[in-house]
């Protein structure tokens, strides 16, 4: 099975990068992830990264890997699904702050429509109907995805899945142009902070483990992102893509939470996956 399971990542590597990965990368890196979660017995995983770091990748060969070698059903779901619809953030623009117009931070997320799906899941209860974000659009699909099969893990991947409310000498610290002219009141960092720290880490604590993927740096961030971007536009034969300014101003409304993501989730995952400039993976802990 070993030899078989190391030659389907090789080829689903291939299909979802365009790179080919050497068997022996592949043996010291990304099997240990699958036997990991297989062998721990645990049923919830968070998978927390940064933008464009590669969660998706990874997901999708965990749950094609361990669906076909391991016979256990795999339920993925994506944070950025349950994005609050542009309608719903209008509202939170004008009833709490203007910042929450755009999709990202704590507080823009439909948590109960994901509680929901995550409580079918442990009762075991189909179908679960789940929703679909359409970025390019930045709205929700009307369109849903329906799971049938009753699925043995859960993994939720998303960028600050797991994280640790923010300190409060760091929290009111302006970092960018976004937090020093938009948030001079600092309202908007202290709502999503206050989101983070109950009802966030509510949801995050429901989950038996988490696996962090760590970023080199945050201005390795800005070209992966741009480099999603561009996939993006490609695949869907779309010209809303963001260009490198529109990303630029985007990804300032992640910065701060992803950077403190950076120093402290290696303190609390359970399985930290460090990676290089070329989204590489480096080291296992």
């Amino acid at each position: 099975m070993q030899k078989n399971l190391i030659l389907s990542i090789q080829d689903q590597l291939k299909e979802l990068t365009d790179k080919k990965f050497s068997k022996a990368y592949i043996v010291k890196f990304i099997t240990p992830i699958i036997e990991y979660i297989v062998f721990s017995k645990q049923k919830k995983f968070l998978i927390a990264g940064s933008q464009g770091i590669g969660k998706s990748t990874l997901v999708k060969i965990l749950q094609t890997s361990i669906n076909f070698y391991y016979k256990k059903n795999v339920l993925c779901l994506s944070l950025d699904d349950y994005y609050l619809t542009k309608k719903e953030r209008i509202g939170l623009s004008k009833k709490i702050h203007p910042l929450f117009l755009t999709r990202g931070v704590p507080g823009t997320h439909d948590l109960k429509k994901l509680e929901k799906n995550i409580n079918s899941f442990e009762k075991g209860k189909y179908p679960i109907k789940l929703p679909i974000f359409n970025k390019l659009k930045d709205d929700r699909s009307k369109k849903i995805k329906t799971m049938r099969s009753k699925n043995d893990i859960l993994l939720l991947e998303g960028w600050c899945c797991g994280c640790p409310s923010i300190s409060q000498n760091y929290l009111f610290k302006s970092i960018n142009n976004l937090e020093k002219y938009k948030d001079k009141n600092k309202k908007w960092r202290s709502i999503y902070n206050k989101k983070l720290k109950f009802e966030y880490a509510n949801l995050f604590n429901r989950f038996n483990a988490i696996i962090y993927i760590k970023p080199p740096s945050f201005s390795k961030i800005m070209n992966w992102r741009l480099k999603q971007e561009k996939m993006m536009g490609r695949k869907n034969f779309n010209t809303n893509s963001m260009n490198k300014k529109q990303i630029e101003d985007f990804v300032q409304y992640y910065e701060k939470i992803t950077k403190w993501m950076i120093k402290k989730m290696p303190l609390i995952s359970d399985l930290t996956i460090f990676v290089d400039k070329n989204q590489k993976i480096k080291k296992i802990n």
